[in-house]
């Protein structure tokens, strides 16, 4: 049995959830989240405490039933505070701006790459170069992160590119002349 698991996950006030039909919906003052259950697990909600308990004892249900309480915990975590990650650009004329709901990023490229924000996420861009996304949905705030890096990740000569503040960058060192 997972550890994780058997841990209950304690509502904080002003959050609403409600458990039917294979589903759970969490609704706070950040937004309103909703997930699928699986039919290994059976998820109730009593005295602003859920708990995840196994409703087979297969290999299948073992392994869902961990990541089910961990996918609840951030759900209820989202909607209450959201989640956030900062990003840092680095380079010479390197820069992105917000347009509606698209970033706009000039990484050295010939062209300008315009990427989609989703729903639920909002981006703002401070000084050009940093770049802060936020959200009440954890998935979709490390998914939209990771895609910005993705477009130039830091190379390790020059530390040219996106990083994700906080993130261990490995420099190398150049060529020696002789």
């Amino acid at each position: 049995m997972s550890r994780i698991g058997k841990l209950p996950v304690t509502v904080p006030a002003g959050v609403e959830v409600t458990v039917a039909d294979g589903s759970i919906n969490v609704k706070g003052p950040k937004g309103e989240l909703t997930q699928a259950i699986s039919e290994l697990v059976d998820v109730t909600f009593e005295d602003n405490v859920i708990t995840v308990k196994q409703s087979e004892d297969s290999r299948n249900a073992k392994a869902i039933f961990g990541t089910t309480r961990a996918l609840i915990a951030n759900m209820v975590e989202g909607v209450s505070k959201n989640f956030s990650k900062n990003l840092l650009i680095e380079g010479v004329g390197f820069r992105a701006t917000t347009k509606g709901n698209v970033i706009d990023l000039e990484l050295g490229y010939s062209h300008p790459i315009e990427h989609p924000i989703p729903e639920g996420v909002s981006v703002q861009v401070s000084d050009n170069v940093k770049i802060h996304v936020e959200g009440a949905d954890k998935q979709k705030v490390g998914q939209l992160a990771a895609e910005i890096k993705n477009y130039y990740p830091v190379e390790p000569y020059k530390g040219k590119g996106v990083r994700i503040v906080g993130d261990y960058v490995r420099r190398k060192e150049g060529k020696k002349s002789a």
